[in-house]
């Protein structure tokens, strides 16, 4: 019997679209809710796919596949925010509840949607405009006090995919000709202002469809190369006051743009003492990977709960500070292609640490896992992530035993 036909049980069956690393950490929370869960992964063997047994490989760009993987479950959830609205429209008209629906997913998916939703509502972001062409950016630059400035395709980006800081003309004309190969459908050019920011803060929510709300602490969040590297929870030396200001800014993104599920608000803190809005995401977000070992729910158990539409649990943390650092696959160390041969030093070093791999390939500069410390002592605690992960990636010698 599959975990979607358990007979007799009032339990429902919920469907999950993509099988990345997000899904497969659904699935951990699903098995201590008793929740099943149906899969729709984009190949054999991907990383959810690896520990969920009722697993569908489809295209989620073709809409019978989305429908079959969708029929006799209690709602239709998502690992990524690529599924096509009109797809999505389509389930819903059908009786399906999609959790984010699609009306509030595409802020999530156009860039731009997002930034006249947020201005239409009165959220603080960056300064911006569409921009059709590179004359078009130099008119841009020169109302925001002139280059450089950032170029972003409204679609398809991703760990900074489809994002351009450029200085000149000459440069957004090049990135005008690359712009192509990041790009999806439908997608055009979003010139913002390049925000001089003191870091950059998460504030994540989980939203429930009866408009329950529960805030996580903000964390503090660490950029290489457009990929998120290293998280602090709660973000060290935050007023109460502005972490409160990014809490309620999160919470009315939700509550306007009628979010189900977790909401990642990404923001930058600025030299002023503001908060402005840079990306939404609205699934189990990178920046909230701590939450699972450091939080008394996590977000991965309280997206499931809310798209459920059950009592949302706390998310209080459980220690003073909570550090998560990402394993990204390494091109060089005696350890960056055997992750489990990171296990008995990482292990024996640190018995108060966890550590999660994604059962990816490793690649350079791919998210494969990630490690989590906590404690009372943040100097302390990071160290400790920060040694794990390094010795996952291979960029510690044998001295460091």
């Amino acid at each position: 019997m599959t975990p979607s036909a358990q007979a007799g049980s009032s339990t429902p069956t919920l469907a999950v679209v993509g099988g990345g690393q997000l899904a497969r950490m659904m699935a951990q929370a699903a098995v201590g809710l008793g929740v099943p869960l149906r899969l729709l992964a984009e190949g054999e063997g991907v990383s959810a796919a690896q520990v969920v047994p009722d697993t569908t490989v489809g295209d989620y760009r073709d809409l019978e596949t989305l429908r079959e993987v969708a029929r006799g479950c209690a709602v239709v959830t998502f690992d990524h925010e690529h599924v096509p609205p009109p797809h999505l429209e389509a389930l819903a008209a059908e009786g399906h509840a999609c959790r984010p629906g699609p009306s509030a997913l595409v802020h999530a998916q156009d860039k731009g949607v997002m930034r006249a939703r947020l201005d239409e509502i009165g959220v603080p972001s960056p300064r911006h405009a569409i921009v059709a062409d590179p004359a078009a950016v130099s008119a841009f630059a020169d109302s925001v006090g002139g280059f450089p400035v950032v170029l972003k395709t409204t679609r398809g980006g991703y760990d900074g995919k489809g994002v351009w800081v450029v200085g000149s003309p000459e440069e957004a004309t090049d990135v005008f000709g690359l712009a192509d190969d990041v790009a999806t459908a439908g997608s055009r050019m979003l010139a913002e202002e390049l925000v001089d920011f003191r870091r950059e803060l998460s504030a994540l929510v989980a939203r429930s469809p009866s408009g329950q709300v529960a805030a996580y602490p903000v964390v503090e969040s660490v950029q290489k190369d457009g990929i998120c590297w290293e998280v602090t929870a709660p973000a060290p030396d935050l007023s109460e006051s502005l972490a409160l200001q990014a809490q309620q800014v999160a919470m009315r993104v939700a509550a306007e743009l009628d979010v189900t599920g977790i909401l990642a608000v990404e923001m930058f803190e600025t030299r002023a003492g503001e908060v402005l809005v840079n990306e939404l995401a609205m699934r189990p977000h990178n920046t909230g990977h701590w939450s699972i070992d450091g939080a008394v729910t996590s977000q991965f158990e309280n997206h499931l709960r809310a798209v459920l539409d059950l009592p949302l649990g706390s998310p209080a943390p459980r220690q003073r500070w909570t550090v998560m650092v990402n394993i990204l696959g390494g091109d060089h160390g005696r350890l960056s292609e055997d992750l489990y041969a990171a296990y008995p030093h990482t292990f024996a070093r640190d018995p108060f640490l966890r550590v999660h791999l994604y059962g990816k390939d490793v690649k350079p500069g791919r998210k494969v896992g990630h490690v989590t410390a906590y404690g009372d002592d943040l100097d302390e605690v990071r160290e400790r992530a920060r040694h794990a992960a390094a010795w996952f990636r291979g960029d510690l010698g044998e001295e460091s035993e």
